[in-house]
């Protein structure tokens, strides 16, 4: 736990504008730092959803992990990009407006965008930003819980066992294996489901890895492929990840060393599914689509 709390450290603490009524003051800061990695996702996790729905007629239930303002689910849910959020959110006639009155227009907003049938439930500790996914329609069910230092609300226990993909875009770091400890005896009452996690070059993935061997499942890379995530927000900070990934020996030539921050994506499913398809194969045609680094943040 410590060296994900020294590595953190690295990190501008963003934890200011996280947790506010709306997402309007976090998208702006976003934005400035060209914040991509669930745009980046997007066509990734699409796959994954598309391959768990062959077979089912019932609706794919997605548990986002570190799910703030219910980002991943408007992309997952709706044809929108991260650019469109960028435009809602960062909209000059919200400057003004209550965050009463940004739910109500975001009802509206994502109504109009078409919608993907999936079941979204969202779990993260800033208890205001996961109350405002769910009144917007984002999220079908919030969960405001750190399960780092608390075990996961009973409540929310019959609501998980019904989960076929968990997703992550930027919170294994901040969530260790401490989190995934008490969620697995919940999630794999009934089919266990695929974990799909991008994680930052400088953290470990190996301690939340080991954990979920214990109950038999395989983790895969996708070897090769590093994933914006946004820009440095300081030389500070850019400064302090590099010596944290050179600790770590991670080569940032190429990657961090040009001005960004870096994930890579790691796909955990049970044994016998992992044989069946490799996850390159798996993810193919997602790769060909996939938007390149700052893309649609631009």
């Amino acid at each position: 736990m410590d060296t994900f709390k020294e590595l953190n450290e690295s990190k501008v603490n963003l934890d200011h504008i996280y947790n506010r009524p709306d997402p309007r003051v976090y998208f702006r800061e976003l934005r400035k730092l060209d914040y991509a990695i669930p745009g980046q996702a997007k066509p990734l996790f699409e796959t994954l959803i598309s391959h768990l729905q062959e077979g089912t007629q019932d609706p794919i239930h997605v548990l986002d992990l570190g799910c703030s303002y219910g980002v991943n689910a408007a992309l997952l849910k709706h044809d929108l990009t991260m650019r469109d959020l960028y435009e809602h959110w960062v909209d000059a006639r919200l400057a003004d407006v209550d965050p009463g009155e940004v739910v109500e227009r975001d009802r509206r907003f994502f109504s109009d965008a078409g919608e993907r049938e999936i079941e979204v439930t969202g779990l993260d500790q800033a208890a205001n930003a996961v109350a405002f996914a769910e009144e917007a329609g984002l999220l079908d069910t919030g969960i405001a819980a750190n399960l780092e230092v608390e075990p996961l609300p009973e409540a929310a226990s019959e609501e998980l066992a019904s989960v076929d993909l968990i997703t992550s875009t930027g919170c294994v770091g901040y969530v260790t294996e401490r989190s995934f400890e008490r969620l697995l005896p919940v999630v794999t009452r009934g089919r266990a489901p695929w974990m799909a996690n991008f994680v930052l070059r400088l953290f470990p993935f190996g301690p939340i890895e080991k954990t979920l061997a214990k109950w038999g499942y395989v983790t895969e890379k996708l070897e090769g492929r590093a994933y914006a995530q946004r820009r440095f927000a300081n030389p500070e900070e850019r400064e302090g990840v590099l010596r944290g990934l050179h600790e770590r020996g991670i080569d940032p030539i190429g990657r961090e060393e040009d001005g960004r921050l870096y994930a890579e994506f790691f796909l955990s499913r049970p044994a016998a599914e992992a044989e069946r398809m490799p996850l390159a194969e798996l993810l193919a045609t997602a790769e060909s689509t996939t938007a390149q680094p700052g893309k649609e943040a631009a």
